[in-house]
C-alpha cells in the first residue's frame, strides 16, 4: 500500500514506514520531519487521563521512537512530547530537560497541546489517532511548531493560537508560514450528535457557508475539521499555497494509520516529528 500523492511521499526505510511533505522536503537541509505509518507501530506513552502506561507498552512505544527518528537520522533522546489534554496550550520550547532521555510524560507538559522552538535539535512530537496534527514552519524566522487540534482543539481554536505565539513571540510573518496538515478523520468519518453540531455552529459562526463544512445526515452531522482549520488559519493570514493538506483520513485507512473511531477503546497512536537540524 502507498499512500503518496500530490503532497506527501510515502517512505519506507530501515523497516519503519512514514509520511514526508513534499513542500517541507524543499527544505531538507533545515528541518527534518515526519508522520508515522503503521499499526504495528504505538507511540501511546501515557494513558487518558495522564494514567500510567503498563511498562511493556511504554517499552514498546520508547522502542518505536527510537526507530523512527533513527530511520530519520536523528536521536529520540531529543525528543519532546506534549502531554495532550484537548486544551489550547501552546508551549514555547527553549531547552531539553532530561539531559540523557527523551522529554515524555513530563508535568511540564501537562495541559499542553502544541509546541513551538527555534532551536536546532529539539524534536517536537505531537500524536494522534483521528486528530489533526498541524506542523507548521516559517523558512525566514526559522520556527516550527507541532500542533494536536481534535475537535475540542479545533473549537478552542488552538491553531489560531500557535500562529499569534509564532507571531508574538518569534516575529513571524503570517504570509511566511507553511503548515501541513496530516492525516486524520474527515467528514466522511467525523458523525456527530446535535450537541457536538450545535457547539461547532455557535463557535464558527464567521464562517459563512456552513454547508461547506457541516453536512445534516438524519439525526447525526458530519463535520469538516480540515476545512475548518485551513479558514481559520487563511483568516489568521497564512496564503492558502501555504497550507498543505496530507488529504489522507485515518478511518478511510486504518490498515495503516492508527484510528480511535476504527479500534475503539484498544486504539493506538501514530507521532508526528518536526525538528531544526542541527
Amino acid at each position: 500500500m502507498d499512500l503518496s500523492n500530490e503532497n506527501v511521499i510515502h517512505i519506507k526505510k530501515e523497516g519503519i514506514e512514514y509520511l514526508q511533505f513534499r513542500r517541507l522536503l524543499e527544505y531538507g537541509n533545515v528541518i527534518n520531519h515526519a508522520y508515522s505509518l503503521g499499526i504495528d507501530k504505538n507511540f501511546k506513552t501515557f494513558k487518558a487521563n495522564n494514567q500510567k502506561l503498563e511498562d511493556s507498552k511504554y517499552k514498546k512505544a520508547i522502542e518505536d521512537y527510537k526507530q523512527i527518528c533513527s530511520a530519520l537520522g536523528t536521536n529520540y533522546k531529543n525528543l519532546v512530547k506534549t502531554n495532550q489534554e484537548h486544551t489550547n496550550n501552546v508551549k514555547i520550547v527553549n531547552e531539553k530537560l532530561n539531559s540523557d532521555a527523551p522529554d515524555i510524560n513530563l508535568s511540564d507538559y501537562l495541559e499542553t497541546d502544541g509546541l513551538i522552538t527555534n532551536k536546532k535539535g529539539l524534536i517536537l512530537s505531537t500524536t494522534n489517532a483521528d486528530c489533526i496534527l498541524l506542523l507548521f514552519f516559517d523558512p525566514v524566522k526559522k520556527v516550527i511548531a507541532n500542533v494536536h487540534s481534535g475537535w475540542r482543539g479545533t473549537v478552542k481554536r488552538i491553531a489560531v493560537k500557535a500562529v499569534q505565539n509564532m507571531k508574538e513571540k518569534f516575529g513571524c510573518d503570517p504570509k511566511d508560514i507553511i503548515c501541513c496538515i496530516c492525516p486524520s478523520i474527515r467528514k466522511c468519518h467525523f458523525e456527530v450528535d446535535k450537541d457536538v453540531k450545535d457547539i461547532f455552529e455557535q463557535e464558527f459562526k464567521d464562517l459563512k457557508s456552513s454547508e461547506k463544512w457541516l453536512e445534516a445526515r438524519k439525526n447525526k452531522w458530519n463535520i469538516d475539521t480540515v476545512y475548518i482549520n485551513i479558514e481559520m488559519l487563511k483568516k489568521e493570514g497564512l496564503k492558502e499555497e501555504n497550507i498543505i493538506d496530507s488529504g489522507i483520513c485515518s478511518v478511510c485507512n486504518s490498515n495503516i494509520i492508527h484510528s480511535c473511531r476504527a479500534e475503539k477503546e484498544e486504539y493506538g497512536l501514530n507521532t508526528a516529528l518536526i525538528e531544526i537540524r542541527d
